[in-house]
């Protein structure tokens, strides 16, 4: 059974730093791609960004781009978002998902099979 619990959230001013963390298990991953979304209050689950587990290629969404970092310690089975320069506009429930490889979209929230709780982070101005 796939679990995946993220941790590392909470409240920090305009500006500053977080990582989020994924601990991932219930399964080998290296045929999964595993990703980052946030969902902020009134709206959709947005993509954040995502890592093929197996060889460490990444995606990240315009809006966070040279700010936000995903990585992945295969040993620790563990995946990451650093989040640099935060803005109140990054605040948001985060998730991390999985999915399968494949052609499937990894910017679609609909594509990814496993979900995580979420984790509040909040960024006050």
């Amino acid at each position: 059974q796939v679990q995946l619990v993220e941790s590392g959230g909470g409240l920090v001013q305009a500006g500053g730093s977080l990582r989020l963390s994924c601990a991932a298990s219930g399964r080998a991953f290296n045929s999964y791609t595993l990703g980052w979304f946030r969902q902020a209050p009134g709206k959709e689950r947005d993509f954040v960004a995502s890592i093929n587990w197996a060889n460490g290629w990444t995606s990240h969404a315009d809006s966070v781009k040279g700010r936000f970092t995903i990585s992945r310690d295969n040993a620790k089975n563990t995946m990451y978002l650093q989040m640099n320069s935060l803005k109140p506009e990054d605040t948001a429930v985060y998730y991390c998902a999985a999915k399968p490889l494949g052609v499937r979209s990894v910017s679609s929230p609909s594509n990814y099979d496993y979900w995580g709780q979420g984790t509040q982070v909040t960024v006050s101005s």
